[in-house]
């Protein structure tokens, strides 16, 4: 136990602390318990700390083992930077009527020997959302520059906004002129997902950020996206953005879009980002020269899935049709998987899993920390599916060795015209 990390805890000016004796404890859906060596990592460069109201820090006395709760303190959690994936919960006695929390990922937070620690994994190569790749300064330069030439395009208009006022990576990257491009083009949805970035009803939590306030033309699109395919390597550019609803409501535009681009290029990787409701657009839209598809499940459990996501006028079944079309188009499927820890590597979720896997023929799994108060998402769902689980890095050996193909990642992959990924230069992922 002396090379456990202790818990760290907060006063009401926010200042941390770590205590003397007592150790961090971690939540894996079903009890309170010490982190294991395999589960600890340093804090990752770039992640952030966060002061939780209305809830005390637990710890764990290293004597008897016991839990214990500062009742005068308040919790201190962590958010792994982009790429790492989160694996358990932190752990804090919530206080009566405490506010439900933000949308991020709550991580444990230990200190130990001067660093900071947190139970992660880097789950992708990629430094494409690193942190130390931004500088805001440079991003307004870059928009203001880019303003200045295409400012009449509605979409260009947007994404300028987005990168500045959000700060989204995804939209910083495209006036950066590397890596993925994001075109949102639905303001609509017809899912009313319990975390949805976006939206959310009246009186709940505040949504991270708007949605975009109209639907984009075809050319705006295509101008957008040519311009990123024909200055960046093997790039991706992407439908179905956290600023949009769902893009398939925006199908025919997406559509004449996605054929425009492919007149005037061959290059790069055309991606969408979806929840898959309606596979007969997916099909037009493989015909005219999507390559890739990313389907958001939280569960591939239908009961468990329509609870999250509160469908409207679809179905699960549609939704993994949507991707098994993409698999028999020749397309990429991935499977954008929102990880609970507790809930995902139950044995329950890996069986119903690894038939979505085998149904769609997914070709990888992102690994997406679900951005959630974890007991508002215990609440949507129903505490009676979670409990300990097998911990997602045995879920994630165990779904290797049943599906050698399967590839991990966080981010959408960049694809050659034959399937295959082009590899990042980063190692050192699982």
């Amino acid at each position: 136990m002396k090379n456990l990390p202790k818990l760290v805890f907060s006063n009401e000016s926010g200042e941390i602390y770590d205590h003397p004796s007592l150790l961090m404890a971690v939540f894996d859906g079903g009890r309170t318990r010490l982190p294991s060596e395999e589960e600890l990592i340093p804090l990752p460069r770039g992640s952030d700390l966060f002061f939780l109201p209305d809830r005390n820090p637990v710890g764990i006395d290293p004597e008897s083992g016991s839990e214990v709760a500062l009742e005068d303190c308040g919790a201190a959690v962590s958010f792994a930077a982009p790429a790492f994936l989160r694996l358990a919960h932190p752990v804090f006695v919530k206080k009566k009527d405490a506010v439900v929390l933000p949308l991020f990922a709550y991580a444990p937070l230990g200190f130990l020997n001067g660093r900071f620690y947190t139970c992660a994994v880097r789950i992708d190569r990629s430094r494409r959302q690193d942190p130390s790749r931004f500088d805001i300064g440079e991003v307004k330069s870059l928009v203001d520059r880019r303003l200045r030439r295409d400012g009449k395009n509605r979409l260009i208009t947007h994404l300028a906004h987005c990168a500045v006022v959000y700060q989204c990576r995804a939209a910083q990257n495209f006036f950066y002129g590397r890596e993925e491009c994001p075109l949102p083009a639905s303001p609509g949805c017809n899912s009313e997902c319990a975390g949805c970035l976006s939206h959310q009803p009246e009186g709940s939590f505040k949504a991270a950020h708007e949605r975009i306030r109209f639907v984009p033309s075809p050319e705006e699109i295509a101008e957008v996206a040519l311009s990123h395919l024909e200055r960046v390597k093997n790039s991706v550019v992407s439908f179905g953005q956290g600023c949009e609803g769902e893009p398939l409501l925006a199908g025919g535009v997406i559509e004449k879009a996605v054929t425009l681009i492919r007149k005037e290029t061959p290059g790069g990787t055309i991606n969408i980002n979806t929840n898959g409701c309606f596979p007969d657009t997916v099909k037009k839209l493989c015909d005219a020269g999507l390559d890739s598809l990313r389907l958001s499940l939280n569960s591939a459990r239908e009961l468990c899935y329509n609870r999250y996501f509160n469908p409207r006028g679809y179905s699960f079944k549609d939704a993994l049709l949507s991707a098994r079309i993409v698999h028999e188009n020749g397309g990429f499927v991935s499977l954008n998987l929102f990880i609970f820890p507790g809930f995902t590597d139950t044995e329950e979720e890996f069986t119903a899993l690894e038939e979505a896997i085998e149904y769609t023929g997914a070709d990888m799994i992102q690994m997406r920390n679900l951005n959630i108060d974890a007991d508002f998402y215990i609440e949507s769902l129903g505490r009676e599916f979670f409990k300990s689980g097998m911990g997602l890095l045995e879920f994630m050996r165990r779904v290797r060795a049943d599906f050698p193909r399967i590839r991990f990642g966080y981010f959408n992959p960049r694809l050659l015209k034959n399937r295959r990924l082009i590899s990042e230069k980063r190692s050192g992922c699982l």
